[in-house]
């Protein structure tokens, strides 16, 4: 097939890459382990997978997506929070040497919000936002049909929006970070802080993980918040409102059509979006002359970054 690109997604743990076909669809994957030693080795591993897929399709590009700042000309790692030995590292360069193919380098959140507006949860939409709401939160702006990027290349850092002036640190070494108050790790501190004070009403989340406080994750809480637990759906509630506030912000200023939220959080479906679209409303100034911004879940899950940048790489 004519026009198959090659979109690999880079995390802590994993690379998985696919071919991706013009329609969105990935026909063919390639996984490998994340090297614990980053850097070079990494770039190495990057090959390996594109070197791999380019052997049974004829390919035109490969798109790779990472987290972190990348340089605005789209060649070099700025930062890199999940994969070390990265910062400055021209990764672009090293892996066009190393594949002999044209590379598409991209923040990982820019290539899932590319992903959802095309294929996905968010076609046709101008301007669409896309919130990724994981561990971190992440985020895409696309106005006009185009990824924002910004002038220095770092558009749509929806996480570093600050909310609360010198609140909880976050790990970008700021205070008040929306990703402090609306992210999967925010979710799991307000469990357990909540657990803390009331024990005997977490008996049931505490039953779904190994029994102890530091043992709650992410997957325990939906669970208990699909089962209807006060502490679950509050937790829910707390992220929903501040995500809701966060939207009404940048919607005063690019009134996005519609908001997509992603990352893994969102398997809890309305039990988030429902607080996220009340807070929105109530948050937005003069919101009875005008509509809301459609706010809806993500639909490619984990295959939004390969497949993004897949397109990414192929149209540049």
């Amino acid at each position: 097939m004519d026009d198959l690109a090659i979109g690999i997604d880079i995390g802590g743990t994993k690379i998985i890459g696919g071919v991706v076909d013009p329609s969105g669809t990935i026909i063919d994957r390639e996984r490998r382990d994340t090297p614990g030693v980053g850097g070079m080795v990494t770039i190495e591993r990057i090959a390996e997978v594109a070197a791999a897929l380019a052997s049974r399709h004829r390919v035109s590009s490969v798109g790779v997506s990472l987290a972190g700042f990348i340089s605005k000309d789209r060649k070099r790692m700025e930062t890199n929070p999940n994969i070390a030995n990265m910062k400055g590292l021209a990764v672009h360069d090293e892996l066009e040497r190393a594949t002999g193919l044209a590379i598409h380098l991209e923040n990982d959140a820019n290539c899932a919000a590319w992903g959802e507006y095309r294929f996905g949860a968010g076609i046709d939409a101008n301007p669409m936002v896309m919130v990724t709401v994981g561990t971190g939160i992440g985020g895409g702006l696309i106005i006009d049909g185009h990824l924002l990027i910004g002038a220095f290349g770092t558009a749509g850092e929806i996480g570093h929006v600050p909310v609360i002036p010198n609140g909880e640190i976050c790990g970008c070494g700021m205070r008040g970070c929306l990703e402090q108050y609306a992210s999967g790790n925010a979710l799991r501190r307000f469990v357990r802080k909540a657990i803390e004070g009331a024990p005997a009403l977490g008996s049931k989340i505490l039953a779904l993980g190994d029994g102890s406080i530091s043992g709650i994750e992410g997957p325990h809480i939906t669970r208990a918040a699909e089962e209807g637990d006060a502490i679950a759906l509050a937790a829910f509630n707390e992220i929903g409102e501040w995500l809701g506030y966060a939207i009404s912000g940048f919607s005063s200023i690019i009134d996005p059509q519609t908001v997509v939220i992603g990352g893994g959080v969102i398997d809890a479906g309305e039990i988030l979006l429902e607080p996220v679209r009340t807070s929105l409303k109530k948050n937005s100034p003069m919101r009875s002359s005008h509509a809301m911004p459609d706010v809806v879940a993500a639909k490619l899950g984990n295959d939004a970054g390969i497949v993004g940048v897949a397109d990414l790489a192929r149209i540049a």
